[in-house]
């Protein structure tokens, strides 16, 4: 009977053991789920920009290709062995400059013997007209002589052109690129010898869409350059295409550039835009403040935060806290009947002190966020137009958008911009 009783015992304790295991792990599962279900996530930080109209520039944006407003490939007009080379890879050049010189001493004497006949059958046109004047010569002799002359003097400019096509002169001044041939080289009619190119003045040729094409005119003014963070050259447009092409529905243009540095090389890339009239009363923000999904366009808009439903009142005012302050000083400064008055009052003061703190925190208004979808306009330098969604005077977040989401509480932080490049932020 008392081993019944150890073992009853003991399995009540066992039992009991067990009930309060499951009781522990209940409360605990339940205190967890009301502490995050009560839980406010910490706030995250972003930059902000508050939304104001402001000037905007528009512009037709494109991408084009530099070209010498005269270049062209230097080649040979008739054959022969090269004898000089009269020029070095980018030497600057003036205009009917001698560049190639090639053997001619077979025209050279050719033409030698050509100006002496030519020398006979003048002196034989002068005796001829002499006779015919003195009344001894016929007219056919005259004749006969007066086209032998003509002849003779028709085969020297002749000679003399073949001569001069043994010489590669440059049409134009400019600079001229690596030679293409060596000295002792054969060169046929069309061979390429060098390139020429003045580089003084550029142009540009690029391509706009047709629905652009009445927002551009001769005479708009242009700016180039490797990016359109860095268009550091100006021109203007100087042709326009009167054709649209029917298979990609573009029409071209062309500008001109003055390069007097030589920074723009011909066939280069470049970015480059149109400047238009300027605008007024656009509202715009960075492009880094809109996030583009599948539903559309958005930005965050930093907004204070809505009570919570059935919250408590609202804190007493300053004054109130204070009056209720010093009526809690009296009374704790008022002695009991008998006793003699303390000697400080400063726990009273300090605890109204701190009564008043967390007032005046309360209330300063907490930040969230809302997401508001928005239409896009024309982007410009590092900026977007807004046609609908925004207003004056929004607060609009521009960096951080990736973690947040609508109604997050969030704090602001401007110190940095991302819309400016981080070295200019350093040298501020």
């Amino acid at each position: 009977m008392k081993r019944f009783f150890i073992i009853a015992g003991f399995l009540l304790l066992l039992a009991l053991v067990c009930v309060g295991i499951v009781g522990f792990n209940f409360m605990r599962d339940a205190g967890i789920k009301q502490f995050f279900a009560t839980m406010k996530p910490p706030a995250a930080t972003v930059s902000t920009v508050i939304v104001k109209p402001a000037e905007w520039t528009p512009g037709v944006e494109a991408i084009g290709t530099v070209n010498a407003v005269r270049g062209v490939d230097l080649t040979v007009e008739t054959s022969g062995i090269v004898k000089d080379i009269l020029f070095h890879a980018n030497q600057k050049v003036a205009a009917d400059a001698v560049l190639l010189q090639l053997d001619d001493a077979v025209e050279k004497a050719d033409l030698v013997a050509q100006k002496a006949q030519a020398a006979s059958d003048q002196a034989a046109l002068t005796r001829a007209i002499e006779l015919q004047r003195r009344g001894v010569g016929t007219d056919a002799t005259l004749d006969a002589a007066r086209a032998a002359a003509d002849a003779s003097a028709a085969q020297v400019n002749k000679l003399q052109a073949v001569l001069d096509q043994k010489q590669l002169s440059a049409p134009f001044g400019g600079t001229v690129g690596i030679p293409r041939i060596d000295i002792g080289q054969y060169l046929a009619p069309g061979n390429s010898v060098v390139t020429i190119q003045d580089l003084d003045t550029m142009r540009v040729d690029f391509t706009v869409p047709e629905q652009q094409l009445p927002l551009l005119k001769i005479g708009q003014t242009i700016k180039l350059g490797s990016s359109l963070a860095d268009m550091s050259f100006a021109g203007s447009i100087r042709g326009i295409d009167p054709k649209i092409d029917p298979a990609s529905r573009l029409v071209s243009i062309r500008g001109e550039v003055a390069n007097p540095e030589g920074k723009l090389t011909p066939g280069q890339f470049v970015q480059l835009r149109v400047e238009l009239p300027q605008e007024n009363n656009v509202i715009s923000v960075p492009q880094t403040a809109v996030t583009t999904s599948l539903y559309g366009d958005y930005v965050f808009v930093v907004q204070p935060a809505k009570p919570a439903q059935g919250a408590a009142a609202a804190p007493a005012k300053p004054d109130e806290q204070k009056a209720g302050a010093d009526k809690a000083s009296s009374d704790t400064a008022k002695p009991a009947d008998g006793a003699s008055k303390p000697a400080d009052t400063k726990p009273a003061d300090k605890a109204a002190g701190d009564a008043a703190k967390p007032a005046e925190a309360a209330q300063q208004p907490a930040l969230t966020i809302s997401q508001v979808f928005v239409k896009l306009g024309r982007r410009n330098n590092g900026m977007v137009e807004i046609v609908e969604g925004l207003k004056d005077g929004d607060q609009v977040v521009t960096a951080g958008q990736n973690r947040l989401f609508n109604g997050m509480s969030v704090a602001v932080d401007n110190t940095i911009d991302p819309s400016k490049s981080a070295n200019k932020q350093v040298q501020q």
